[in-house]
């Protein structure tokens, strides 16, 4: 007796089913499963798994463009499929190591460019002297207008000690080719050092993402700018994607000896928390840097230290992403990131599409190259040094007393 599988008010033998079509219907499965807003978008989720297997699917590329389809009709930017290519990088890149050129890139929300935030310290991109708000005008022979970052990101990486062309573009030259050679990049996020500035020994941690080596690789500098006699510490999270919901709760714990870190909420509105429980590596006065580009799991921490009164928050107001995804690996190696949750500060404060507003609010002012980043040039680093000197002097006086 063959087995019939439903779908809406047609039926379909399930031996009968193609291979791209249980590529659908899984990838159906997984969103009907796990999706936080359980209305999917105030529609009806059986009727377009209904409408995708109705169509002609000839080979993987149409199966990939219904499970596309299904995805845009949820309105969700971070609820998105990904082909076995972007989604391999993607592991690469959250596990810490990779090929490529090394650059952090964004699309910028104005004009919609791909821009690159920053290069990483040491990397080809670096070496070849792209800066900060670079405008990526091309790849190879790919026009980057209407790319998505997925799909830049991929075109950037391949095998080591191949080469790889840029078009870029900035503000008052014009565009430049630049030819890469691709290279092994670690993906340490931390830039850490000691930095004497007010008569104070300030440890200067700039973070720039939370993949699977953060949490160790920060500890390690904390611990090495105490040794060096740090006596308070500035957290750079300016311009930090996010990345690993676990990567960000783990560096928070680094700082916080007790309190909730995040709550997290899920589609049936049940809350979960996750908790530090100490001691924490240090006790010294910590300012944190935050921009329009601190984004998810840097709101996550910055938010967690802001509500636990471990640290002042000093610059503009963060991205507002406040939304937890989750990645699927479908049967053919591609798969789906999903929006699964969404997270709380620790006083309950949503702060998806709205972000986090620092206790000093200092707008950057004129960008400046990355060289110049935690230096005189940086009003916002300033800021915050002004901050600490007046923490450390209160402290002084109260021991004195």
């Amino acid at each position: 007796m063959a087995l019939w599988v439903a779908f809406g008010s047609f039926c379909f033998p399930a031996a009968a089913l193609t291979n791209e079509q249980k590529l659908v219907s899984q990838a159906w499965r997984i969103v009907n499963r796990t999706y936080l807003d359980d209305t999917f978008n105030h529609q009806n989720w059986a009727q377009l798994r209904q409408k995708a297997l109705k169509t002609r699917l000839n080979d993987s590329q149409t199966a990939y463009e219904a499970i596309q389809n299904m995805l845009k009709t949820l309105d969700d930017p971070f609820t998105r499929f990904l082909d076995p290519r972007q989604y391999r990088s993607l592991q690469v890149n959250t596990s810490g190591e990779l090929t490529g050129v090394g650059l952090q890139i964004a699309l910028n929300p104005e004009t919609g460019k791909l821009e690159v935030v920053t290069p990483i310290a040491g990397s080809p991109a670096e070496k070849a002297g792209i800066q900060p708000r670079d405008r990526i005008i091309k790849i190879e022979n790919t026009l980057t207008e209407n790319i998505t970052l997925d799909k830049a990101a991929s075109l950037m990486r391949g095998t080591i000690g191949t080469a790889v062309s840029l078009v870029i573009e900035r503000d008052g030259t014009s565009p430049k080719e630049i030819s890469i050679i691709r290279d092994r990049i670690t993906l340490n996020p931390v830039i850490a050092k000691l930095q004497k500035d007010r008569d104070l020994d300030i440890g200067y941690i700039r973070l720039t993402q939370f993949n699977a080596n953060a949490p160790t690789e920060l500890a390690r500098a904390i611990s090495e700018l105490k040794e060096k006699g740090a006596d308070s510490y500035i957290l750079d999270l300016r311009n930090n994607p996010g990345g690993l919901l676990q990567a960000g709760i783990e560096v928070a714990r680094l700082w916080l000896d007790s309190g909730i870190v995040v709550y997290t909420v899920n589609r049936q509105g049940i809350q979960g928390n996750f908790e530090s429980f100490g001691p924490a590596l240090t006790k010294d006065p910590l300012a944190v840097l935050v921009n329009q580009g601190t984004a998810s799991a840097s709101e996550i921490l910055a938010g967690a230290l802001q509500d636990n009164k471990r640290a002042t928050l000093v610059g503009e107001k963060t991205f507002g992403k406040g939304l937890i995804q989750s990645l699927f690996e479908l049967s053919d190696g591609s798969g789906l990131a999903v929006t699964i949750a969404k997270y709380e500060t620790p006083n309950h404060r949503d702060i998806n599409k709205l972000g986090i507003t620092p206790d000093k609010v200092i707008s950057s002012g004129e960008p400046i190259k990355i060289d110049r980043v935690a230096t005189s040039d940086d009003v916002q680093y300033q800021a915050a040094v002004e901050l600490l000197q007046s923490t450390v002097n209160s402290e002084q006086l109260a021991v004195k007393s």
